[in-house]
């Protein structure tokens, strides 16, 4: 036989690297197939009533298809809920699993993204153990959770972009590689076009050319949001040409922009890869502006794309369809045969159909289980002559009759049927099948809003603090100077960051010094952007770090509320506890004068925050104290600080970065007998005041401050003192029905606090109105010191 020639090599070689293209594209068609007709059956199963909504991803399938080559182990997605191709292309999600998504399946081990809480196409992968602790995110492909309000993704991708240059620049970081491989990672995100009107958009695209981050955004252009045409949504109508002065040049910051057409298999595929490559390398964020994208079947299951789009769009939307001209392509350059391509289509379908069957029996298999066992049941009380037994047989008769039967259909049945026969021996065992149903149910949609496990704040060791003979007394912003030092000293992953906090060490010079001495990369500033301070803190957070996000007044919290309640609170949550969002954001608050600074908004915080620990530290000995605590958890927190505690005089701690204050548990500032005053941060040195005057005349007050508004008494302490005083009132600087209103729910509501009453429980508010600017302002604004008095003598005189 004769050995084969130089020529024979490089032919066989040729032909093995064709032959693994053409497979590789052929893989990529398949997926692009399948993933179609998922969208199509899924609007369908809604349709039908399977499923209560659907939106999906088609139209989009050949781009993400290209995205996902350069998607590799380390990286980040913060997409939206069109993402689907880009999930089956990357392996981290199944037919199977969109399916069990779309049908709100609570069982993780059928929808492991979100167990049923979250609507279909919300996506995520784990990012935590059952301990707290952190996976190796450098070796696998993370995906972020996915949230609905639009352009909500990108404060999120701008922090977990920002996090890789951490990770490259900051030298106490290196060794963490399970985090991290140099900072090599990229956060994708993606984004409909309509949605780049979003303030977000503008804020993080603004922050990302400024801070230079490994950033790829993929603008999704299919010409509409929902029904509104794309010339009333961008300026010049387009995105790219919109962002042209953002453009980076030679010697300046800046972004990179590129566009490509949706149909354009090869053309993605390049495009895509140069650019990643050079975003991973040189840390310089992109804008990828993916034009000519259709959108087959309209915006969602909730109306129809014909009610807007013209015949002469909607013929142009089949003709440019990227599955079509996929199919063109790999037929014209002699890829494939018509036969090949017709059996991989037909092959799609049929693994659809059965991905999407097996999903729909596991879903509706356990609750047929209940309904059976429920009609069982109730059968019992049937047949023995009781006065409810047709009430009995018209609810075995509507639960049996279901074809879509619910969760929720069970119960009712249940419930109806133990109020109806009530009295009947045969009740208790439905009582306890109802029970049990309660638990195990509502443990699949009521639980992980915090972590309950090692890793929750609310089990972390209560240390107190311990100060040496002659311990100093300093002003409380040196309490918190000398903590956050020894804090940085002791803890590489936490890093401080905000509007004023790097260079001058924040405005009451908390973190004075510490940017000199830890480095820009540990303490330093931002520009004016609190929704993108809050998306900074989101994504090192979800990366594994311990960031200490601030927000200069507690004011213009507003400005960074939508992404701290629509994201980090619920990521646990929405993750089924695969995620967490450690979190922390430092502001301050109370008493400061003049209407946009002086604002105590606690109410439209513990309304929109759950999900955060809400701490109110009346100095900044305790303060520090919650700091450690927190910092022992994965949960997110709020921190306000009293504006006007910082240069009031405390004792210095001598364990600064070990005591703990455990949070929920209120303290005990005064004893008294005849009234229970409760409230917290400023507030309290006015009603210290106020009780010394009470005192001489002749009305003893127990003051509480509760520390936590979330958790809030997790002991009912504040109930054990009003069993000793009979009487409560409740004081805070939030506009009447807000925080009092809370603390007034959780006492006499949930503690049954009511019950030792011998007066009319009260609160004590600031007016409705902003405070006014000036001394007098502030007196006539929030509760003063008479008014506390005053309001003491009434109740008394009850």
């Amino acid at each position: 036989m004769d050995k084969p020639t130089y020529q024979d090599t490089i032919a066989a070689g040729e032909k093995l690297s064709f032959d693994r293209f053409r497979e590789e594209v052929l893989k990529d068609y398949r997926i692009a197939c399948e993933s179609r007709e998922a969208s199509l059956i899924g609007r369908r199963e809604v349709l039908t009533g399977k499923a209560k909504f659907g939106i999906f991803g088609d139209g989009k399938e050949i781009a993400q298809i290209a995205m996902a080559k350069s998607f590799r182990p380390g990286d980040f997605r913060a997409g939206y809920y069109r993402d689907q191709t880009w999930m089956f292309a990357s392996g981290l999600s199944s037919i199977e699993q969109f399916f069990a998504q779309l049908y709100s399946n609570p069982d993780v081990e059928n929808e492991p993204f979100s167990g049923g809480r979250q609507m279909n196409a919300h996506f995520s992968t784990p990012f935590v153990r059952e301990d707290g602790s952190w996976l190796p995110l450098a070796d696998l492909k993370n995906v972020t959770s996915d949230i609905a309000p639009t352009a909500g993704q990108m404060p999120r991708a701008l922090g977990l972009a920002f996090a890789s240059s951490l990770f490259r620049n900051s030298q106490p970081l290196k060794s963490m590689t399970d985090l991290s491989h140099n900072g090599n990672e990229v956060c994708f995100c993606t984004i409909g076009d309509a949605s780049t009107s979003e303030g977000h958009f503008w804020e993080a695209i603004n922050a990302a050319g400024v801070l230079q981050v490994p950033l790829a955004v993929f603008v999704w252009d299919d010409g509409y949001g929902i029904s509104v045409p794309r010339k009333y949504q961008t300026v010049k109508g387009s995105i790219s040409e919109a962002l042209k002065g953002l453009q980076q040049k030679e010697g300046t910051n800046g972004i990179d922009i590129y566009r490509v057409k949706a149909w354009d298999y090869a053309g993605l595929c390049e495009v895509f890869e140069r650019g990643i490559r050079k975003v991973r390398e040189s840390h310089i964020p992109a804008v990828f502006h993916v034009e000519e994208m259709t959108q087959p079947q309209g915006h969602s299951t909730s109306g129809s794309h014909e009610r807007y789009k013209s015949p002469e769009r909607l013929e142009w939307e089949r003709e440019w369809d990227c599955l079509p001209k996929m199919r063109e392509w790999l037929y014209q350059n002699a890829l494939a045969t018509a036969e090949e391509l017709e059996e991989i289509e037909a092959s799609a379908k049929l693994s659809v159909r059965a991905s999407k069957d097996l999903a729909f029996e596991k879903y509706i298999a356990p609750i047929r289980e209940q309904v059976a066992h429920s009609v069982s049941l109730l059968s019992r009380l049937t047949g023995k002559g009781g006065d409810y037994e047709p009430e009995i047989q018209a609810l075995i008769k509507e639960l049996s009759a279901q074809r879509l039967p619910l969760r929720k259909d069970v119960m009712h049945a249940l419930s109806m049927a133990i109020q109806f026969a009530k009295n009947a021996p045969e009740v208790s065992e439905i009582r306890h099948y109802y029970e049990a149903l309660k638990v195990l149910d509502g443990d699949a949609y009521n639980t992980d809003l915090y972590n309950e496990g090692p890793a929750s704040a609310l089990k972390v060791e209560s240390i107190p603090s311990e100060f040496e003979e002659g311990a100093p007394l300093v002003n409380g912003f040196e309490i918190l100077n000398r903590y956050f030092d020894a804090l940085l000293a002791h803890n590489p992953k936490v890093v401080a960051f905000g509007e004023d906090v790097g260079k001058i060490g924040d405005v009451n010079q908390g973190f004075a010094g510490l940017q000199e001495k830890y480095g820009k990369e540990r303490v330093f500033d931002t520009g004016i952007r609190e929704l993108t301070i809050m998306g900074q803190g989101i994504g090192l957070a979800l990366r594994g770090l311990r960031p200490i996000a601030e927000i200069q007044y507690l004011d213009y919290l507003l400005y960074g509320l939508e992404p701290l309640s629509d994201d980090a609170a619920t990521t646990h949550y929405r993750t089924r506890g695969q995620q967490s969002c450690p979190l922390i954001v430092r502001t301050r608050g109370h008493r400061l004068e003049g209407v946009w600074h002086s604002g105590s908004p606690m109410g439209m915080v513990l309304g929109a925050l759950r999900g955060f620990y809400v701490c109110v530290p009346r100095n900044m000995t305790q303060a520090v104290g919650m700091y450690n605590t927190l910092l022992k958890s994965n949960d997110p927190a709020l921190m306000v600080e009293s504006l006007n505690g910082y240069r009031l005089k405390e004792r210095l701690p001598s364990n600064l970065v070990e005591y703990t204050v455990p949070l929920g548990i209120p303290e005990i500032l005064r004893e008294g007998t005849d009234i229970t005053v409760v409230s917290y941060g400023s507030m309290l040195r006015i009603i210290l005041d106020a009780a010394a005057v009470l005192e001489q005349l002749g009305v003893s007050c127990e003051v509480v401050d509760v520390q936590t508004l979330l958790p809030f008494d997790r002991h009912h302490a504040i109930l054990d003192s009003l069993k000793k005083t009979s009487r409560i009132l409740f004081v805070d600087e939030d506009v009447p029905g807000g925080a009092t209103a809370y603390m007034f729910q959780e006492v006499i509501e949930n503690q049954n606090a009511y019950r030792w009453l011998d007066a009319s429980p009260r609160t004590l508010t600031a007016k409705a109105h902003r405070p006014a600017y000036g001394s007098d302002g502030d007196y006539f604004s929030k509760p003063n010191m008479d008014e506390v008095v005053e309001m003491i003598r009434s109740i008394m005189e009850e």
